[in-house]
């Protein structure tokens, strides 16, 4: 299996872990967290540096992930995407085996498909996403790089979705409308 790097060691990260676990492409061989957080372990998994580190440690493996959660703001799993691509990371996308991913839709570099999730034909999933459990994204939508699609939120058929957004758990939106960047769309709201 590839080595695989996860940068940031909180709770996305935990369930990153299970879905990079059950896909079994690839081999966890630390994580990235604060200074403070060096030599403990997430769920097993050593702590071996912090975001400092980030490009000693693209000498060392190809592969990492951006591994921290996306709710008040995308800036840090932005800047951390972002400082990944420049020190020469390879960012895969991570599709949990227990999701659906049409094999007509598009799916970006460091993008993670959650568990149970759901993205239909003719989808273009951007770069740097988080797809979160049970979500659903319809045909013919466009999420733009840098989103995150919270917990069964549901995009309706041929939604666009701009860089940088959030919409929150048991959001729906109505069909062929457009999401502005940076939105932030609370959760359980109707989009029309």
């Amino acid at each position: 299996m590839k080595k695989i790097l996860l940068i940031g060691g909180g709770g996305h990260c935990r369930s990153v872990i299970d879905v990079i676990e059950h896909e079994a492409k690839f081999k966890i061989v630390g994580i990235l967290d604060r200074p403070e957080l060096l030599d403990t372990k997430v769920l097993g998994y050593p702590v071996i540096g912090c975001d400092s580190d980030i490009e000693n440690l693209a000498k060392k493996y190809d592969y990492a992930l951006i591994t921290i959660g996306q709710i008040k703001s995308h800036s840090s799993r932005f800047k951390l995407y972002n400082l990944a691509i420049k020190a020469g990371f390879t960012l895969p996308s991570i599709i949990s085996p227990t999701s659906h991913v049409s094999k007509y839709s598009k799916i970006g570099n460091g993008t993670i498909v959650m568990h149970n999730a759901v993205i239909n034909a003719n989808t273009i999933i951007g770069n740097n996403c988080i797809i979160n459990t049970k979500a659903l994204i319809e045909h013919d939508c466009s999420i733009s790089s840098h989103c995150h699609i919270s917990t069964n939120a549901t995009i309706n058929g041929g939604v666009k979705i701009g860089p940088k957004c959030f919409v929150g758990s048991n959001a729906t939106t109505k069909n062929n409308i457009i999401i502005k960047e940076n939105s932030f769309i609370k959760a359980g709201s109707i989009v029309k």
